[in-house]
């Protein structure tokens, strides 16, 4: 029981706890939200929670990383990778799979992506080594990709990655750009609109 102003409040039963516990581990969800989650779906019909349990225990099963780009993808093929109308002379890297989505959302890129899974910290010790540029290199050979265009997040991380990847890259003897600065300093691409997102990649300049 917890005790407020003197008096014994309830405390949840175990299982709720734990639910309520597993909601706050989801970004921007705080203990009133993950609270508010969890007796919500004490209302929910038996069958719901059912097949709710059932996606959430093969979501690793059914939703892999494509092999060739590192993006999502599920047992039918990324869509990517296996599309026939895209230009495969354009490479756009990305940190997630996330961000291809938000990009492919303008329709302003109809090239490929390429996903790093993530930036260079190395306080987080994360290194170049974790970029897995001999990937990223052979799959520019493969796809005989004519410019390079860099969409990362304009933040310290991102900016620091961006200009790693733009010596490497340009070493290879290939064109780089990035995405213009109409994209606030600090933001992250999840929670730019579309209408910037489109402009920034219309008006990429040389990096």
């Amino acid at each position: 029981m917890k005790i407020q102003d003197g008096k014994k409040m309830p405390k949840y039963p175990t299982d709720l706890t734990q639910l309520i516990a597993y909601f706050k581990k989801l970004p921007g969800v705080g203990t009133k939200t993950a609270e508010r989650f969890a007796f919500h779906l004490l209302n929910w019909q038996e069958a719901e929670i059912k097949n709710f349990s059932s996606l959430l225990f093969h979501l690793k099963e059914k939703i892999t990383q494509c092999p060739e780009c590192h993006c999502i993808t599920d047992q039918q093929g990324c869509f990517f990778c296996q599309s026939t109308t895209r230009d495969s002379s354009q490479l756009c890297i990305v940190a997630s799979a996330r961000d291809v989505y938000s990009i492919d959302e303008t329709g302003a890129f109809r090239g490929l992506y390429h996903v790093l899974g993530g930036l260079l910290s190395p306080i987080d010790g994360r290194t170049p080594d974790h970029l897995n540029l001999e990937k990223l290199k052979k799959r520019v050979e493969d796809l005989q990709a004519k410019e390079v265009i860099i969409a990362l997040d304009s933040t310290l991380e991102g900016d620091t990655t961006a200009l790693f990847l733009k010596e490497q890259i340009q070493s290879w003897g290939l064109p780089v750009s990035r995405l213009a600065f109409g994209i606030p300093i600090g933001s992250s691409l999840d929670f730019v609109d579309g209408s910037t997102l489109a402009r920034a990649l219309t008006g990429r300049q040389n990096f």
